[in-house]
């Protein structure tokens, strides 16, 4: 085992989680029960903030580099799948659009149709001529060659999906949930799952074995099962972490596999090879997967945060009149931010993610109180506009307060403008004083898609409510 950590943290009360999602994700991931909870962070002290130019899919070992694709992206990427030889990948968004770089060919996708549920994961069938989608409700979208076999659609689920593995043929397919569950389709077969099984962190993702007869899962703590003929080499479970657990690659042969975190710190199992990792550098870039090809020995690192969103509203969500002015001023704030001990372009120099939040009201119009404390943001909105509670659903714009209340810093500890809601329940933010991002300070980062009813897990705190700009 060859742990790679990054640079400790210091805790601090009252504003900036690490970066996860998304996934979420993604996933996934960010969108999970029991996501390890993220950590309030300062700045990591260097000479001056570096630009967020880290790569989308940042190459390791034998992986070749891989352009990201020209322009803005309309949603949050969630997920990627290299080609065979890793001359090009797919990304795929939360709204479902899907982006081609390389050699990798576009066969549809689901970009403009509504959605029950975002997007967390893609999975390239052998050939690559063809690829599924899998959403958090475990809805299924087969394009190219890749044949549909079923999906959990329609079905209530334990606990959200959080990704996709193909059969070696291209025949069948599994999807694992938050929780451990395991669901097959075609001709994969079915060796095991921690479904309804006592889990100390989420389940974050799979592997299947070489010959596809077993599998791993990986927990946001590091931790490690497995099932059919898939071996166990050894696992972080157990052992204190800097940021959790994204996801998790084999290596070529199948003998071992990598794990990363958000941090970008690599963790190697078995005979898998350590090539490098983000973890005690900078740029610190916030990674949400790790991505492997078949006979490269090496792999890349997908980091959301460097790409470009233009945040479109989905075709469900509830626009208000300030929405659109608010989104898009955000949309043009996300990178580094903090130019020395928390002094930011929103106010002075304290914990500014209320104050990011207030700047963002003011370009949508309302004169909303600039205060470094997001309580008295709450209470503000609560007299000047509208305040709805955490179990319904917000608007474009909103305001996401976390923690349990107003009252104290103990209790109102975070807050982020809401960009996208899904029918479901899922949203994406954006956030001020969050991460550190790539250059290692902090900054206004993408966060999502997540659950709102799962934020306890996926984000360190749950949601008290929601400000309303009217």
């Amino acid at each position: 085992m060859t742990p790679q950590t990054s640079r400790p943290h210091t805790r601090r009360s009252g504003s900036a989680r690490a970066r996860n999602a998304i996934r979420i994700l993604a996933v996934a991931a960010l969108v999970a029960i029991s996501l390890a909870s993220r950590t309030s962070t300062a700045h990591l002290s260097h000479a001056s903030p570096a630009s967020y130019s880290a790569p989308l899919l940042d190459p390791f070992g034998a992986a070749p580099a891989i352009a990201a694709p020209s322009g803005s992206f309309s949603s949050v990427i969630v997920g990627a799948a290299v080609t065979q030889g890793g001359q090009g990948a797919i990304l795929a968004a939360a709204d479902g659009s899907l982006y081609a770089t390389g050699n990798a060919q576009l066969y549809g996708s689901m970009a403009g149709q509504p959605l029950h549920a975002p997007i967390v994961g893609i999975a390239l069938t052998p050939d690559d001529k063809g690829y599924w989608l899998v959403a958090s409700d475990g809805g299924i979208f087969a394009f190219g060659d890749a044949h549909y076999y079923g999906s959990m659609g329609g079905t209530v689920l334990n606990a959200p999906i959080v990704g996709i593995a193909s059969t070696s043929d291209g025949a069948g397919y599994w999807m694992v949930a938050a929780d451990g569950g395991i669901f097959t389709f075609g001709d994969a077969r079915f060796y095991g799952s921690m479904g309804g099984k006592h889990l100390n962190a989420a389940v974050v993702g799979m592997q299947p074995s070489s010959d596809g007869a077993g599998y791993w899962l990986v927990a946001s703590d590091g931790g490690i099962f497995t099932f059919g003929d898939a071996t166990f080499y050894g696992s972080m479970g157990g052992t204190p972490l800097n940021a959790p657990v994204m996801g998790m690659a084999a290596s070529p042969d199948g003998k071992g596999y990598w794990l990363v975190g958000n941090d970008g710190g690599v963790f190697t199992f078995g005979d898998a090879t350590y090539h490098g990792s983000l973890g005690a550098q900078i740029p610190n870039t916030p990674i949400s997967e790790i991505v492997s090809a078949p006979g490269i020995d090496g792999y890349w690192m997908l980091s959301p945060d460097s790409a470009t969103y233009t945040f479109a509203p989905t075709p469900t969500e509830r626009q208000l009149p300030n929405s659109g002015m608010i989104v898009n001023a955000v949309a043009t704030q996300i990178g580094p931010a903090t130019q020395g001990n928390f002094c930011n372009p929103y106010g002075p120099c304290e914990q500014w993610c209320a104050l990011f939040a207030a700047w963002a009201w003011n370009q949508g119009g309302l004169a909303a109180v600039s205060d470094g404390f997001t309580g008295d943001l709450y209470d503000w909105a609560a007299q000047n506009a509208t305040v709805i509670g955490p179990g319904q659903s917000p608007a474009a714009g909103d305001i996401v307060f976390y923690g349990t209340g107003p009252q104290s810093t103990s209790s109102s500890v975070h807050d982020g403008i809401v960009v996208q809601t899904w029918p479901d329940g899922s949203m994406v933010t954006v956030e001020g004083d969050s991460g550190p991002g790539p250059d290692g300070w902090l900054g206004v980062t993408v966060n999502g898609p997540f659950m709102a009813q799962r934020s306890l897990e996926s984000n360190g705190a749950p949601i008290y409510g929601y400000g309303e700009p009217s």
